[in-house]
């Protein structure tokens, strides 16, 4: 059976979506990433004041910018959005982490070290938050472009 005779490729591709033998590798723009990765990473700093919600703004905006700027396919933007927000968020958390870290290590060590062990888990749940609304942003920003 070719690729011609395939109803599977010839419904997919007729949605515009990703043929089911491509590569994630290939659906990534990097250019959609890194604007998307730099939005949510300006947002979520300034976010930082409303904790949960400057960091779900973030994700959604960001995850928005880069599916909107990949374009293409929803499963395309929705990836990118992904991306650039699991990369955002995972680079919060280590500057928040080294922070907390670095915060009390003079005078109270084990503290240190527990406030940077909670900001660690805290911020790897914000990252998982900011990951899976990024790549629902990014599905919206992507289908916004078709």
């Amino acid at each position: 059976m070719s690729h011609d005779d395939d109803p599977v490729e010839r419904r997919v591709t007729s949605l515009g979506e990703t043929p089911p033998d491509r590569d994630f590798a290939e659906m990534t723009d990097r250019r959609a990433v890194t604007i998307g990765f730099l939005v949510t990473l300006v947002v979520g700093t300034l976010g930082l004041v409303v904790p949960v919600v400057g960091q779900i703004l973030a994700g959604l905006v960001g995850g928005f910018v880069a599916g909107y700027a990949a374009g293409g396919a929803v499963t395309r933007g929705g990836w990118n959005g992904l991306l650039a927000g699991t990369l955002a968020g995972l680079v919060l958390t280590g500057v928040l982490v080294v922070l907390g870290l670095t915060g009390n290590t003079a005078t109270d060590p084990t503290a240190s070290l527990l406030a940077g062990g909670q900001v660690l888990a805290t911020g790897l749940v914000a990252t998982a938050v900011i990951a899976i609304d990024s790549a629902a942003a990014g599905m919206f920003g992507a289908y916004i472009t078709r």
